[in-house]
């Protein structure tokens, strides 16, 4: 069991393999909301903005196969065979549709289960996407990474460092290349479910505002972006209260305010539409 109330361990099993899944109380007759965590390290990060949402829906906050609590898959997984694997997952729990929330790696894994299973994702919350032109080459991507080490909360090194540790850094080599020449932007134009893009102005990984504002304007009006003042990459776990905020407007189909309360300051990107 977990120390808060209401939250539960379960191991499901994906392959043939066990599968750590961490699960908050459970809200009847809501579509939960599963927190997809990001490149090498487990769901456990991603626990501060699930615990400010489990009341409004179950959360779901899996370690993917080969991650943190998760059995090792003996090769470090590609990005199509996350999402796979992410499928699987919802499978065995039998969640029939979902919103899926992803930071980092997970926005991309994401867009992969909306493009393939349209029918199974509610929307999907791209926080601190990673993955395409912005991030390339690899050479860029590990400079941009290194940079936000610095400017993330200090107290998240003991949540993550053991799962980096345990990940490996030819795992972990293999895959982020693979996640910089993933094309993240292309799928993020044709999402076929609602989307709610946040993200952060302190993230070396995002690209530059202009290029942000040229993709919104060319993606569909399910499309929302938001932008986190104040905010890094793992926001998840440094701005759980603005983001969960966010996504709770954004969830009840009203307007997205910024919450006084919490750190950070959360607004839309005003983005003009082509006229057809």
């Amino acid at each position: 069991m977990t120390d808060e109330a209401g939250w539960r361990e379960r191991r499901i099993t994906v392959q043939g393999r066990p599968v750590f899944v961490r699960m908050g109380p459970e809200v009847a007759g809501s579509i939960p909301l599963v927190h997809v965590h990001g490149f090498a390290v487990s769901g456990s990060y991603l626990l501060p903005t699930a615990r400010a949402l489990a009341g409004r829906a179950t959360a779901v906050v899996p370690d993917l196969p080969g991650y943190g609590r998760s059995a090792a898959w003996g090769h470090a997984l590609g990005l199509p065979s996350l999402a796979w694997a992410l499928l699987e997952v919802l499978d065995a729990l039998g969640l029939e549709r979902v919103f899926l929330i992803g930071n980092s790696m997970g926005g991309p894994l994401s867009l992969e289960v909306a493009h393939s299973a349209p029918e199974r994702v509610a929307g999907i919350v791209l926080a601190s996407p990673a993955g395409g032109e912005h991030n390339q080459p690899l050479g860029r991507a590990l400079l941009q990474l290194a940079r936000d080490v610095r400017r993330e909360n200090p107290r998240m090194i003991p949540v993550v460092l053991p799962d980096y540790l345990r990940f490996g850094p030819v795992n972990g080599l293999h895959l982020f290349s693979e996640l910089v020449r993933f094309p993240s932007l292309e799928r993020l134009l044709r999402t076929p479910v609602p989307t709610l893009a946040v993200l952060g102005s302190r993230d070396p990984l995002m690209p530059s505002m202009a290029r942000v504002r040229e993709l919104a304007r060319l993606a569909p009006p399910h499309v929302t972006v938001v932008m986190i003042d104040g905010a890094a990459h793992a926001m998840n776990f440094s701005h759980p209260g603005e983001l969960a905020h966010v996504i709770g407007c954004w969830l009840d189909g009203g307007d997205i305010t910024d919450d006084p309360r919490q750190p950070g300051v959360a607004r839309v990107l005003p983005i003009p539409r082509e006229k057809t």
